[in-house]
């Protein structure tokens, strides 16, 4: 039997440290997420920073009052990363200037990208047409003038260009060089040769002014994708944050007679809505905080925040959170929680943060990516290098006409110009060497795990589950184990009295004295077990007497006095440890039940065994399913209880479950202990999953805490995973989603570094002496825009598991 005492008695401790949230700008790969994050963490009183270039934000752990906040956001922006503190009201999901700010900034984006999308478009007509009249075989005298391309060139480097090759010099004077440092100096690199080759013939060079072009055009081109699938990775994160109402329909005089409703009603901002204010919900409205039903009946749609379609019905006493909406009658509320408080807002901050929390697998990436552009720009020196001293010497057919075609398909012709069309060793190396810099892409590895969590964590939050962050993932998908604590988790947690059976001097009462004794003694508790007792005195409409002195031991049970004598509720062992016999018919009567399943709460009267009270409680509908679907998912499944072994094998029976997986006689205060003792024994990972009441150290021990939400604050703070909808299948689908989203943070990751693994090589011309192939500069980029396209696009595939969940 666990009970748990209505008032706290020890205060929770007061928090050390604290949280500051930045809004990160000028972001554009890995690089320069590891730039920022060396900036953060050097800066005297951080402990920990994480940046998150998928959502530009940066979160920074530090001692209160530690660090001036508005100083660092200064430092950060003077090194080339614009950055705002987010204040503490901007945290609160119904702000409205942050709605609409960030609606805003979306649509700029937005406008800007197809702007780029456009140019872009443009600039790969205009510099590809000229390559297709030569294949076709036709002749177009303007665009086939090599002082025409000459042009566009230089209008594209002065024009769409100039962002690019700002913030790649900016990166490069702080001593902390991008992937727009590396475009940059590629295009400006191409660009300069063919103006050599143009300026001063005699050189005999090829002009190749269409290779920046079609660079700087593939790049504009990858943004834009890029970011219009961002958008879409970010889309579920953004509906959650409109949910949140912007106005409340404030009751300045309510009547209790009649909820006020119709009276003189005032229109106020959401946030300024206080504590204890009746609110008027019309039909159609979003319920403006979290409340309780005062007056009227309605049904009220809550899928936006756990999913489930079904509208529930309220009534007077009933709870509705932020966000939800009324659907078919007027109510009155009164306000609960408000502001950040609220349901709506702490889930809004927990999928905020978890879109924060990397993958520990991501650290390889970011290690790399401290060193990637350096890296890069060495191996396109070496490069230039090899092939200048040596690679043309060895293999010196490769400076025909004919390798030179084979090197790039922008070869010079007489359409472009009567140069010559031999390739000079300098020319052949340089091109090699641009191809290596515009080829590499550090944007793929700072994108591969942010783009997947973040289209996971919505799914999620659309879902009703709540995933913490990539490190949970990981370990979701490292787990061997599921440990279920029996009451209120695979049982509905709404108990019903069974049995009341009176023993010794009570055996000539009536049971019912039994039942209005304990009702007295439980009466200062708070658990299902103490409330299936309580209903059943009220079913019975009997008179419960007053208890005093109230002492409650978790998981073993409670004391109290009644017309000064001491009366125990509890277990076995509740009544061992104050020296209560239980003689050997009650122990029998008592296994018996148990055997049926029912748990047994022994009631002693003055030091006396007085009687037996069998309690039971329902399984879940869905409890043998979920726990067969995860034993099918090669999962081991265990049932952990605090009660007897009789009731909980009778349990471990219905699911399936051998005794061998049945650990029970657990008091909540050594349940994490058994869970440590678990994973001692597993090279894997072990999760739990609880209520979240008496649960809360055992979610905090395992690898997973997994929470079912039942209202209460503790399981949002606690777990893990967080199960909105109350409905235990969900673990199974909390499961399935974290699996999916780690595998497509693996795809990401390996696509990124193999990507880079095979496109530098290939660039630097490996096969250039055998095969006649490299690749092209303009081919670089494409390859290089095209990388971070579709790891962005492969994350935002993660949807399709949405619609099967």
């Amino acid at each position: 039997m666990q009970l748990v005492p209505k008032t706290k008695l020890t205060p929770e401790p007061l928090p050390t440290s604290e949280k500051i949230i930045f809004d990160v700008g000028g972001m554009k790969c890995a690089g320069c997420v590891s730039a920022v994050e060396r900036q953060l963490t050097q800066h005297p009183g951080v402990k920990n920073a994480c940046v998150n270039l998928a959502t530009e934000v940066a979160v920074v752990e530090s001692e209160i009052g530690a660090i001036d906040s508005d100083a660092l956001a200064k430092q950060l922006t003077a090194a080339g990363f614009p950055t705002q503190l987010r204040s503490a009201k901007d945290k609160i999901a119904g702000k409205t200037v942050t709605l609409e700010d960030r609606a805003e900034r979306q649509r700029q984006e937005m406008r800007s990208a197809f702007k780029q999308l456009a140019i872009a478009g443009i600039l790969l007509i205009l510099s590809g047409t000229g390559h297709l009249s030569n294949i076709f075989g036709t002749t177009l005298p303007v665009l086939n003038n090599i002082w025409f391309h000459c042009g566009l060139a230089t209008v594209t480097l002065l024009i769409p260009g100039r962002p690019i090759l700002i913030d790649g010099w900016l990166g490069w004077r702080r001593n902390a060089p991008n992937m727009n440092t590396l475009v940059g100096l590629g295009t400006l690199t191409a660009y300069t040769a063919s103006l050599i080759a143009l300026l001063f013939p005699q050189m005999g060079w090829e002009c190749f002014f269409d290779e920046p072009v079609m660079m700087l055009g593939f790049i504009l081109l990858g943004r834009t994708l890029e970011k219009q699938a961002r958008g879409k990775a970010a889309s579920a994160f953004r509906k959650l944050l409109a949910l949140q109402p912007q106005t409340a329909r404030l009751i300045p005089d309510p009547n209790p007679e009649t909820g006020g409703l119709g009276s003189n009603i005032i229109e106020i901002p959401a946030e300024q809505v206080r504590t204890g204010e009746w609110l008027q919900v019309l039909p159609g409205d979003k319920i403006p905080v979290d409340g309780e039903v005062r007056f009227g009946r309605t049904a009220v749609n809550e899928s936006m925040l756990t999913g489930e379609a079904v509208p529930v019905v309220k009534q007077p006493g009933d709870l509705v959170a932020a966000g939800t909406i009324n659907q078919s009658g007027a109510i009155a509320i009164q306000a609960t929680r408000i502001g950040s408080d609220t349901t709506l807002a702490q889930i809004v901050a927990l999928v905020e943060d978890a879109q924060t929390r990397k993958a520990p697998v991501q650290k390889l990436a970011d290690t790399v990516a401290g060193y990637f552009t350096y890296g890069v720009l060495s191996a396109a020196v070496l490069t230039f290098i090899f092939w200048y001293f040596f690679g043309t010497h060895i293999w010196s057919d490769v400076t025909a006409s004919g390798g030179m075609e084979m090197l790039s398909h922008t070869a010079h012709n007489t359409h472009y110009s009567s140069l010559s069309t031999s390739s000079s060793p300098l020319l052949i190396s340089l091109k090699l060497a641009i191809a290596v810099m515009v080829v590499a892409c550090p944007c793929a590895l700072g994108l591969a795990t942010p783009t997947a969590i973040i289209v996971g964590t919505g799914i999620g939050a659309e879902k009703g589950l709540l995933i913490k962050g990539g490190d949970v993932l990981e370990r979701v998908h490292q787990l061997d184990t599921i440990v279920f604590d029996k009451t209120g988790t695979l049982t509905t947690g709404n108990p019903t009295v069974t049995d009341c059976l009176s023993i010794g001097e009570l055996n000539d009462q009536n049971p019912q004295f039994l039942i209005q004794l304990a009702a007295a003694v439980e009466s200062g508790t708070y658990h299902p077990l103490a409330k299936a007792i309580q209903q059943e005195a009220q079913r019975q409409q009997l008179s419960i007497p007053d208890a005093v002195d109230f002492h409650t031991e978790p998981g073993l049970g409670v004391s109290a006095v009644i017309e000064g004598t001491t009366v125990l509720l509890g277990n076995w062992n509740w009544l061992s440890w104050h020296g209560i016999d239980i003689n050997e018919n009650a122990q029998q009567m008592a296994q018996k039940l148990a055997a049926d399943g029912k748990t047994v709460v022994y009631v002693a009267v003055a030091r006396t065994l007085a009687g037996l009270i069998a309690v039971q409680d329902t399984l879940r509908a869905d409890a043998q399913a979920t726990i067969e679907k995860l034993r099918q998912m090669g999962l081991r499944v265990m049932l952990l209880s605090g009660d007897q072994l009789e009731a909980a094998n009778a349990v471990a029976k219905q699911l399936g479950l051998s005794n061998t997986d049945v650990l029970a006689g657990i008091p909540p205060s050594k349940k994490a202990a058994v869970i440590q003792e678990l994973q001692m024994k597993s090279v894997a990972k072990v999760a739990m999953v609880g209520d979240g009441i008496n649960d809360a150290p055992a979610l905090s021990q395992a690898d997973v805490g997994i929470a079912l939400h039942s209202g209460t604050d503790v399981a949002m703070e606690t777990a893990e995973i967080v199960l909105m909808r109350d409905r235990l299948n969900d673990v199974v689908e909390s499961i399935e989603l974290s699996r999916a989203t780690f595998n497509k943070i693996r795809q990401n990751l390996f696509w990124a570094f193999g990507y880079n693994t095979i496109g530098i090589p290939l660039a630097a011309g490996v096969l250039l002496p055998n095969l006649g192939f490299v690749l092209s500069p303009s081919g670089a980029a494409a390859l290089m825009a095209f990388s971070s396209v579709s790891v962005v696009t492969n994350s935002v595939l993660l949807r399709r598991l949405a619609h099967r969940l």
